[in-house]
């Protein structure tokens, strides 16, 4: 096996792991063309996956994508599944339709995501980040995880958290900034990234005992269509949170960019890499295809006792108890 980097490339990641990846279902949320999650069914369907079900509001630019993926590989079958995070009742009817398949999903890959957008609320009432990023992702989850966590299928979780979770833990006191009083996008984007970890966090103590596996990642910094709106002016705000809060010091500002290979080579590793199963690593934060130490983990985005306390917000923000 190689030995991988800041560099390495999701082709080189996948074609190591081409026996992990033949034969599994997979399920990735937020797959429109030019992003993350599409990228990554493209650089697994070349190794025989035996389904790609592709997660999307717009189901438009998710048979954009299957078309792409029929091009690659005619062989390898996908479905698409309507799946609006923002909206909790459209969550449960996509989780029900998933219930409905005949195939237990081996890999779920949370990849969609909204970031550093302006305040708003969705039509349950909740800040949209935080929304989209973690409450719905949550919710889906939970509610297909008999299709994940059963006996001879130990199924594989993968939330796409990212480097900004160092902006801001999960604002227990005002996770809704105030309905808007309070909002600054940054914040309230490292609030959802610090979510998506714990959560990994939870399902690992949770669900570690039945085969369960999950790990959040950051892919590092891509030029995706995740940035709608002006980056240059998003990118200062970002510097001077960074800098505010000491990651950079003064004078420095830049932040390394990746090419779409290189940030979804974290995800083909996070999904089928065999040194994740290993108890010690479920749960864990994984960058540059490497899962990453726990003492170089933001406190706030690996505590057990913050992840209990997340899971409990969130039933709660759902209506609903998940007890394993």
């Amino acid at each position: 096996m190689s030995s991988y980097s800041f560099q390495t490339s999701a082709e080189q990641v996948a074609q190591d792991l081409h026996n992990a990846i033949a034969n599994k279902t997979v399920l990735v949320t937020g797959v429109s063309p030019g992003g993350l999650g599409a990228e990554f069914a493209k650089v697994i369907a070349v190794y025989g996956p035996s389904l790609i079900i592709l997660a999307s509001r717009d189901i438009l630019k998710a048979r954009q994508t299957a078309l792409e993926i029929a091009g690659i590989a005619p062989e390898v079958p996908t479905r698409l599944l309507e799946l609006d995070l923002r909206s909790q009742a459209q969550v449960r009817s996509a989780a029900k339709e998933v219930l409905t398949y005949e195939e237990n999903i081996d890999v779920l890959v949370n990849n969609a995501g909204v970031m550093a957008s302006p305040f708003s609320l969705t039509d349950d009432g909740i800040e949209s980040q935080f929304a989209t990023n973690h409450v719905g992702h949550f919710l889906f989850t939970n509610l297909i995880i008999a299709k994940l966590a059963n006996p001879g299928n130990p199924g594989r979780v993968v939330n796409v958290s990212s480097n900004g979770h160092c902006l801001s833990p999960v604002r227990f006191h005002d996770w809704n900034f105030d309905e808007g009083k309070n909002y600054d996008p940054w914040l309230a984007y490292g609030q959802s990234k610090s979510a998506n970890m714990l959560f990994s966090v939870s399902l690992a103590q949770k669900l570690g005992g039945r085969g369960l596996i999950s790990v959040s990642l950051h892919p590092g910094t891509i030029n995706t269509n995740l940035a709608r709106g002006d980056w240059s002016e998003m990118y200062e705000s970002l510097a001077k949170w960074f800098t505010v809060l000491g990651y950079f010091r003064s004078g420095q500002g830049e932040i390394t960019w990746k090419s779409m290979s290189q940030g979804v080579a974290t995800h083909v590793f996070a999904a089928f890499h065999p040194s994740i199963t290993t108890s010690h690593n479920n749960g864990g934060f994984v960058q540059d295809c490497a899962v990453v130490k726990l003492e170089e983990v933001r406190s706030w985005a690996r505590d057990p006792i913050e992840a209990e306390r997340l899971w409990k917000l969130t039933e709660e923000i759902v209506g609903e108890t998940f007890e394993y």
